[in-house]
């Protein structure tokens, strides 16, 4: 009997065993213990030595400037991936009527690894699909949205990479909708957050990342649906966006948080478990939040150009024509002039000014004639063209001809 007993324990070992292998996604299920949340807020570091942190690449992107406020191995070429399903998503909402109902096929229904359960024929619209999709992560969800969509899984793949050239993602390729391991399906922890900045700035998708429980309906029955992503509802000004986990990637989060007028998307990729992968967003968050305040450096540039300007502008020289050149800074070209920058760096923005001085006639209005950049002791916030201002005309004959009898007494004096 102990015989007995020993021999079907080992089974059910082995079964155990082969059946946590071959889970190759599983962003809707836990093997390691959850995080008490009451820890999220005392997760933070005031230096950037300071941070600890497991995953292989991360980012922290600040969503006003565009500016890297974080960066670890940011531009490396990495797994992605249920994160993939950002891509997924904005393609099939700005592609499709999402109040179309479609049948699961065979080839979605049979998809693995994590899942919103459909099975073949099963009737459901795209945007309860989208939510099977982002929420619970279902692969079966991506595969039919990609079907729906285009008809396969490699024309889905195309178009895919048709928006990752078009938003300028030259690092990143995708071969599925949903991200399972494949040697040519990578992005960088930069990008992605690129990606999931542009992402947000649909409605659409902005609802369905910050929805943590939503009830779809399948063949005209419920089914409600839990957010994989943690964060979601226990941190402070978390409102997105997708959990991810491969074999081959890791633990994965991108994650989209706003606190007063700041506005940041932190990416772990590559955590070697869902807890660091936790930590490691929490880090990332609190530190932002802690170390940079927005600051319109507008005035402050204009300010230090005119206090420049009335030291230097004597020193232009300008070839047939009587001295006059005004100059101006080409904020016109900047989308904004916030810029997130440490606390301890913002008594202390710094200018170099670079243009030539010298000048033939004519010159017309908005020739750039050198730049302004604006910096920190630890980060380079922009370069702003100088220009000038107002045409400037060659001289003519009337023009000497004034210049003489303007000057006429002087000009004697110097015989």
């Amino acid at each position: 009997m102990k015989n007995i007993l020993k021999l079907l324990f080992i089974i059910i070992f082995i079964f155990s065993f082969l059946f946590y292998n071959i889970t190759v996604f599983a962003d809707d299920l836990n093997f390691e213990n959850e995080l008490e949340t009451s820890s999220f807020q005392t997760e933070h570091s005031s230096t950037k030595e300071n941070l600890k942190l497991n995953s292989r690449s991360c980012i922290v992107l600040d969503r006003t400037s565009k500016k890297i406020l974080y960066g670890k191995n940011e531009f490396n070429k990495v797994k992605m991936a249920s994160t993939t399903k950002i891509m997924t998503a904005i393609v099939v909402i700005e592609m499709d009527d999402l109040n179309k109902t479609i049948e699961v096929s065979k080839k979605a229904a049979n998809t693995g690894g994590s899942r919103l359960g459909l099975r073949t024929g099963d009737k459901i619209t795209i945007h309860d699909l989208l939510y099977g999709l982002m929420l619970c992560s279902g692969n079966d969800a991506a595969v039919a949205l990609a079907e729906c969509t285009a008809g396969s899984i490699p024309e889905f793949s195309n178009l895919m990479n048709d928006k990752a050239t078009e938003l300028g993602l030259l690092n990143s390729h995708f071969e599925s909708p949903h991200g399972l391991d494949s040697d040519n399906h990578y992005t960088t922890a930069y990008e992605l957050a690129k990606l999931s900045d542009y992402a947000l700035k649909n409605k659409t998708f902005l609802q369905l990342v910050g929805t943590k429980n939503y009830t779809v309906t399948i063949n005209g029955n419920p089914k409600n649906l839990s957010n994989t992503n943690e964060l979601l509802g226990n941190l402070n000004g978390v409102y997105g966006i997708k959990t991810g986990f491969t074999n081959g990637a890791n633990r994965c989060l991108v994650t989209s948080c706003k606190r007063g007028n700041m506005d940041i998307i932190s990416v772990v990729l590559g955590a070697d478990t869902k807890n660091f992968r936790t930590q490691d967003s929490v880090k990332l968050i609190e530190y932002a939040f802690s170390n940079f305040d927005y600051v319109d450096i507008k005035d402050i540039v204009n300010s230090k150009f005119e206090e420049w300007k009335s030291q230097n502008i004597e020193t232009f020289s300008i070839n047939k024509k009587s001295f006059n050149c005004n100059l101006d800074i080409g904020f016109s070209d900047l989308n904004n002039s916030i810029f997130p920058i440490r606390k301890d760096e913002k008594d202390n923005i710094q200018f170099t000014i670079n243009v030539n001085r010298d000048f033939i006639a004519p010159i017309n209005k908005g020739t750039v004639i050198g730049n302004i950049d604006v910096y920190t002791d630890s980060t380079d916030l922009i370069s702003l063209p100088i220009y000038i201002s107002d045409d400037i005309d060659k001289n003519t004959v009337f023009d000497y001809f004034y210049y003489f009898i303007k000057n006429f007494n002087t000009i004697c004096s110097f015989r």
